[in-house]
């Protein structure tokens, strides 16, 4: 596939209010809720990216850094940091703040993966290649081959042994 896409081409920005059916006894919005929220904003920016419908493959550690009340509104922004095969990566950054203020705090982040679906046989599909603009985007892009090799060792798919960006990490001295 010759195809080279830049972040530009599938940047997505989603926008929701905090409502109460949304939220706990607290008040405070449900993790689940929002988790639910960047999975949509995610799945938007790759499917835009591979240009087919894609399949949620795996989220990365999500930590809850502020409450989010009823009320705040959220801003999920969601790019891609690299294209593997049939798999792209896509990193999301969630901020939040009053309807009335114009100040937003970034309250969650996450990396996320989806796998791209041929139309036909709902198998897996090359993806198109991605190439970074700014530094910033280098920096993703270099990064995600060791987050890569993270989650298929999580996952049982590879054996820390065969990890070429982490070996250092899991190697000891007999090794």
């Amino acid at each position: 596939m010759d195809i080279v896409k830049k972040v530009t081409d599938s940047r997505t920005v989603m926008t929701e209010l905090v409502m109460p059916n949304d939220t706990n006894p607290l008040g405070d919005l449900m993790g689940g809720n929002l988790m639910r929220w960047m999975d949509i904003a995610g799945g938007i920016c790759a499917a835009r990216h591979c240009e087919a419908h894609v399949v949620t493959a795996s989220v990365d550690h999500v930590s809850f850094k502020r409450p989010i009340k009823v009320g705040d509104v959220i801003t999920i922004t969601a790019t891609v940091t690299r294209a593997f095969n049939t798999s792209i990566e896509v990193y999301l950054k969630v901020k939040t703040g009053k309807v009335t203020q114009n100040e937003m705090a970034t309250s969650n982040s996450a990396f996320m993966t989806f796998v791209a679906l041929d139309p036909y046989t709902h198998k897996p599909k090359q993806v198109p290649k991605f190439e970074p603009s700014s530094e910033n985007e280098r920096t993703l892009f270099e990064s995600a081959e060791r987050r890569r090799e993270i989650r298929l060792i999580l996952s049982g798919r590879m054996k820390a042994k065969d990890a070429l960006g982490l070996k250092a990490y899991f190697s000891t001295p007999e090794d």
